[in-house]
């Protein structure tokens, strides 16, 4: 400070930016300095030098061994007592359990750090953070593995809590009747390591697959709608999982996460998806009596797919053919729809062959489509909240330029990501260790 003091004598302006800096530096040196002097434990008392050994035997007390650990301040240097097992020679130190330091070489406060970035960002992205915003010198990698091993733990608490859910050993969640409780499921691929693809189909034949399906649910709840009768979607009230995992394990982790948001106290529960099969299925097997629900502007994009395969490069002619079929789309005449499918004839077998085809997904989703009754519940019928979760959830931050994941890294970064947007990340760092 009198350097500081000293050169503003002589200077008419003050480099504020190089000043605040150099201040903050100063200060993490002086903290770590402390830290370094509040880590140094004493050697235990002579009736305190037996600990309990994993193996079943005692470890005894040797020496005072010291361990450099990156903190949010900086580098501070921990001495603590090492004791030694003589029957399977394995040495532990209790104090770094305590501190929740065992075998990492970064402080707690700093792994949360890692967490966060690296789930926000690319890891080399997140080292550069970590530099600017806390003045820490780690590696994209530290980062990596960090983000990584956290997401792990979360992934895995997760896998837990479904396995207690298959077993009907799920605890009654209390609270204030839910008026209206939606669910949306969708799925997105992303970039993975070749070895993750080996003999996978890609979506072009005889290509292999580039991507893995990541399927994505989210849970929010409504209570109010607008003027016109549009619904509004509680504030704050959305959370999401997912995985690249099958649609059955998929089931079982987003009817976890309805449980959790209290499915069992909703008056009304939807569940909206696009076509997928798998959605519907999931929704017939863990969400029975809910209303389905088929995102209309999916839907419509069927009818514009088959308008351009019916009218190719006539562009008028595809919007009047649409602007007929959608009237009887939004207006939730399907069977109508149906029939005028049906009729259309043509020479070319394989467009009669697609007009069959949508004729079937309409037919088959009639039920979910009845529009004008959602819309007089002011139920949502569009699945933007799911679609946007995929691009926000999912794909900014796995599907980056030049990105390619395992899936066990994958998972773990979603499940990272996943916890964090829907605000339990405080909740989990606090009982990590219970």
């Amino acid at each position: 400070m009198r350097i500081v003091v000293h050169d503003r004598r002589f200077r008419s302006c003050l480099d504020l930016e190089a000043v605040e800096m150099g201040l903050r530096s100063a200060l993490h040196r002086a903290a770590a300095a402390g830290l370094t002097q509040l880590l140094k434990f004493p050697e235990p008392e002579a009736d305190q030098r037996q600990v309990a050994c994993p193996c079943g035997r005692s470890a005894f007390y040797v020496e005072l061994r010291s361990k450099t650990v990156l903190t949010v301040v900086g580098a501070a240097v921990a001495r603590r007592p090492y004791y030694l097992c003589p029957h399977c020679q394995e040495g532990q130190f209790p104090v770094d359990v305590e501190l929740d330091i065992e075998r990492s070489q970064n402080s707690p406060g700093v792994r949360r750090m890692l967490a966060v970035v690296g789930g926000d960002t690319s890891f080399e992205h997140g080292r550069e953070q970590m530099k600017v915003l806390a003045d820490l010198e780690v590696t994209a990698k530290a980062v990596e593995r960090t983000a990584e091993a956290i997401g792990a733990d979360i992934a895995q608490r997760e896998q837990q809590q479904i396995q207690r859910a298959v077993q009907l050993d799920l605890p009654v969640v209390v609270g204030e009747m839910i008026p209206i409780l939606h669910i949306q499921m969708d799925a997105t691929g992303i970039p993975v390591v070749k070895a993750e693809t080996t003999g996978r189909q890609g979506k072009t034949d005889e290509q292999p697959a580039r991507t893995r399906e990541v399927k994505l649910g989210c849970v929010f709840t409504q209570t109010t709608w607008d003027e016109e009768g549009y619904p509004i979607r509680d504030s704050g009230s959305t959370t999401y999982t997912g995985a690249i995992e099958t649609a059955e394990q998929f089931g079982k982790r987003i009817y976890l996460e309805a449980w959790k948001r209290g499915w069992s106290r909703a008056e009304t529960k939807v569940v909206l998806g696009d076509g997928a099969e798998w959605i519907w299925n999931i929704a017939d097997q863990h969400f029975p009596g809910a209303i389905q629900i088929v995102d209309l502007y999916h839907a419509r994009q069927h009818l514009w797919e088959l308008a351009r395969k019916l009218y190719p490069n006539q562009e008028i002619k595809q919007k009047r053919w649409v602007m007929v079929q959608k009237h009887k789309l939004d207006g939730g005449k399907i069977e109508k729809l149906v029939r005028g499918l049906r009729s259309i004839e043509s020479p070319n077998v394989e467009l009669v062959e697609e007009i069959r085809t949508e004729a079937n997904y309409f037919e088959k989703n009639a039920h979910r489509m009845r529009y004008p009754e959602f819309r007089r519940q002011h139920l949502f019928v569009g699945s933007g909240v799911i679609e946007a979760g995929c691009k926000t959830v999912i794909g900014s931050r796995a599907k980056q330029s030049g990105m390619f994941w395992t899936v066990r890294g994958a998972n773990a970064i979603i499940a990272l990501r996943c916890c964090r947007i829907s605000g339990r990340f405080e909740d989990y760092w606090e009982t990590r260790r219970a």
